[in-house]
């Protein structure tokens, strides 16, 4: 028994297992949602999804469940997504690591203050702001005819604003375990706050701008509230035309289940493309070199 665990130990079989074990807990769900997609409704609703695991060959498939969900709307409803999405992770990107460079680099009246408030901000809960924020939209389309309400736009600004604290404070984190000589010696060769920022500091903080994306990405892009309050139905996402499908009495539970593959599909890419990223961005700041 011994020599079994020393063998386990050594060759970290152990462990392998265990994430083998994680993998498997963690995927059945979507797999069950992937082969109760595929099937006919007829069988899906008397016999369970497993069934058609371990008989695949006897087991009858069909994408007519993908045709309805595209032919209801879901291939605009994916348009419409990626215009919120894209702009709305953006956004908070360049402006967050801009202002985490002056909180690391320079020195003004105040910067612990208003940093302090600034990671105060990140306990606001968003859904208590929606309605001060909408008002405050209406006043200003009011005022300067300018329509925010029911345009990409009023999302861009609602998730670019609730994301800004978390992203302030996971750039500044990771700015601070930069090395200082190197923006010294950048300074000292005339390189002006613009120049180091550009050519130096977004380069090499490119981990924390990946993760940081990973995570706003795929928080705009299952957002439902901020885009059925501020975009509306004319102009519906994914999330909202997932619900559609559903039906008044949940009889499109299928449909549903081939619509959420295909809103899958850019996340997906989305992760995997920036994975090598994340967990040196996820870090940022934890240990100091």
């Amino acid at each position: 028994m011994n020599r079994i665990t020393h063998i386990l130990r050594d060759q970290k079989l152990g462990s392998a297992l265990g994430m083998l074990v994680l993998v498997v807990l963690w995927s059945m769900p979507t797999l069950g949602l992937l082969i109760t997609s595929l099937r006919p409704s007829s069988v899906a609703e008397i016999s369970p999804w497993w069934e058609a695991l371990f008989n695949p060959l006897s087991t009858v498939w069909t994408l007519d469940a993908y045709q309805n969900s595209l032919d209801s709307g879901m291939l605009a409803s994916l348009i419409n997504t990626i215009a919120v999405t894209v702009p709305a992770t953006i956004l908070p990107l360049m402006i967050a690591a801009n202002a985490a460079y002056a909180f690391t680099f320079l020195n003004f009246k105040g910067k612990e203050f208003f940093f302090a408030m600034l990671v105060a901000l990140m306990v606001i809960p968003l859904q208590s702001s929606l309605i001060p924020v909408l008002r405050g939209m209406v006043a200003f389309q009011k005022a300067f005819h300018i329509p925010l309400t029911g345009t990409y736009a009023s999302a861009w600004v609602v998730h670019s604003a609730f994301a800004m604290p978390l992203a302030i404070y996971i750039f500044r984190n990771y700015m601070m375990t930069l090395p200082k000589e190197l923006i010294e010696a950048a300074r000292v060769d005339g390189a002006s706050n613009y120049q180091i920022f550009w050519q130096l500091i977004l380069p090499m903080s490119v981990p924390a701008l990946a993760s940081f994306a990973i995570f706003q990405f795929l928080w705009v892009w299952n957002d439902y509230l901020i885009a059925f309050v501020f975009v509306g139905e004319q102009k519906a996402v994914m999330t909202y035309r997932l619900l559609r499908l559903l039906g008044q009495y949940g009889q499109g539970w299928r449909d549903v289940a081939a619509g959420s593959f295909i809103s899958l599909i850019i996340p997906l890419l989305v992760f995997f493309g920036l994975q090598r990223y994340f967990v040196r961005g996820l870090l940022a700041g934890s240990v100091k070199g």
